[in-house]
């Protein structure tokens, strides 16, 4: 019987005691604002990068990461971060481009 109340006690230490409260609403929100703020800023980054090489696709910023800012802004982290990070990945990608691309020149037949 010691045993098991030893046993019982280290899992409870161990799984980090949720069952005695788990995260409030106020640190949820808190930590995926956290979030979302994050994903804008990254996604302004590599915008950026993509701006300074003359990559940066049409609507990445003023449509992709504006709408990411809204929705933050309204308090819908999940929305935010979903097109903060595909705002990111198309600054990324017109990085990319453009610097594959920065030799390109009229084809000569």
């Amino acid at each position: 019987m010691k045993k098991l109340i030893v046993f019982g006690a280290l899992i409870l230490a161990l799984s980090g005691c949720s069952i005695f409260g788990g995260e409030s609403a106020e640190d949820a929100t808190a930590r995926d604002s956290a979030a979302a703020r994050s994903a804008i800023a990254a996604a302004e980054d590599a915008l950026n990068k993509a701006r300074s090489v003359d990559g940066e696709w049409r609507d990445s910023r003023k449509k992709i990461l504006k709408k990411a800012k809204a929705a933050a802004s309204k308090g819908d982290f999940k929305k935010a971060i979903e097109l903060a990070n595909l705002a990111k990945f198309q600054g990324d990608m017109g990085y990319k481009q453009a610097m594959e691309q920065k030799n390109a020149g009229p084809w000569l037949f």
